[in-house]
C-alpha cells in the first residue's frame, strides 16, 4: 500500500476572473497593507497600461514600481528592488510578468525579511546540494508577503522554491521555504494578450511537460494525477484557441 505526505504551502487564496487591479485592491485591503510596492516586467510597464491601471487604483497606496528583472532573475536584480521596495516602506509585495518576475518576488522577500543589502547576503538562504545530498537551510519565513499576476504559464507562482541566478558563476540556485510563496495568486486573462505569442505559447507547452512529469512520476498518487490530468484537460482545450484566436480570453482563462 502507497503512503506519504501531501504538504501545503502557505498560500492563501486564487482569485480569478476579475481585473487583475481590482484584485490587487481587494487584496490590499483583505491584508491591511498601507504602502504596496510593485515589480514588474519593463515591456509591460512602458509600452502598455497594465501597471498604470494598477498604480491609479492603488492611489496612495502604491510607492514604487521596480521594472528590471532580467531572464532568470539575477541575484542583482532581486537586491536592488528589495533595496528600493525597503527605502519605500514596502508592506506588500505585487509581481505582475512572467515566471523571472515571479521568482525574482520570493527573492526579494527573503532580502526584506532578512536585511539584505547585496548579493552576498543572499548566500546562507540558498539550497546546497554536495556528495549527492541537498540542504535546505531554516530561516525565518517573510512578514512582507507576495500578491503574483502572472503574465505566462510557467506556474511557478504556485512553488515555494525560487530559482535565481548567481551571475558571477552562471548558475540557477534555489531558495526554497514554504512562506515565500505567494500570498495569493490573480488570474487575470486580459492582462496576457501583451504576452508575445511565442511566449506564452511554450511556457503553456512547458505547462504540459511539467503535469506529464507528475503524472509520470514514481511518487504519484490519485491526487497529484487528478490535477495533472485536469491541467492536460484544460492546456489540450485552451492552448490551440488562443493559438487561433489570441484575443479569447475564456481559453487564456482555462490555461492559466
Amino acid at each position: 500500500m502507497q503512503s506519504g505526505a501531501m504538504i501545503f504551502t502557505q498560500m492563501n487564496r486564487v482569485l480569478f476572473g476579475r481585473p487583475a487591479a481590482e484584485a490587487i485592491v481587494a487584496e490590499a485591503d483583505r491584508l491591511g497593507a498601507k504602502r504596496v510596492f510593485l515589480l514588474t516586467g519593463h515591456t509591460l510597464h512602458t509600452k502598455t497600461d497594465e501597471v498604470a491601471k494598477v498604480t491609479r487604483a492603488l492611489g496612495a497606496r502604491f510607492v514604487g514600481v521596480h521594472d528590471h528583472m532580467p531572464a532568470h532573475s539575477p541575484r542583482e536584480a532581486g537586491v536592488a528592488c528589495a533595496n528600493a521596495a525597503r527605502a519605500a516602506g514596502c508592506d506588500l509585495l505585487v509581481t505582475f510578468g512572467g515566471g523571472s518576475v515571479t521568482d525574482g518576488g520570493k527573492a526579494v522577500t527573503i532580502c526584506l525579511e532578512h536585511g539584505v543589502t547585496d548579493v552576498d547576503g543572499m548566500e546562507p538562504f540558498r539550497s546546497v546540494v554536495k556528495n549527492g545530498k541537498r540542504t535546505i537551510p531554516q530561516f525565518r519565513a517573510p512578514k512582507v508577503r507576495q500578491v503574483a499576476v502572472p503574465t505566462t504559464l510557467s506556474a511557478g507562482e504556485f512553488n515555494a522554491r525560487a530559482g535565481v541566478t548567481d551571475s558571477r558563476v552562471q548558475l540557477k540556485q534555489s531558495f526554497m521555504h514554504p512562506g515565500i510563496v505567494p500570498e495569493s495568486v490573480i488570474l487575470d486573462p486580459a492582462v496576457t494578450v501583451h504576452t508575445p505569442e511565442w511566449l506564452w505559447l511554450s511556457s503553456g507547452v512547458r505547462a504540459v511537460d511539467h503535469a506529464v512529469e507528475t503524472l509520470l512520476s514514481l511518487d504519484a498518487n490519485d491526487y497529484t494525477d487528478g490535477t495533472a490530468l485536469q491541467a492536460l484537460r484544460a492546456l489540450g482545450a485552451g492552448l490551440p484557441r488562443v493559438k487561433a484566436d489570441p484575443n479569447d480570453l475564456e481559453a487564456r482563462l482555462r490555461c492559466m
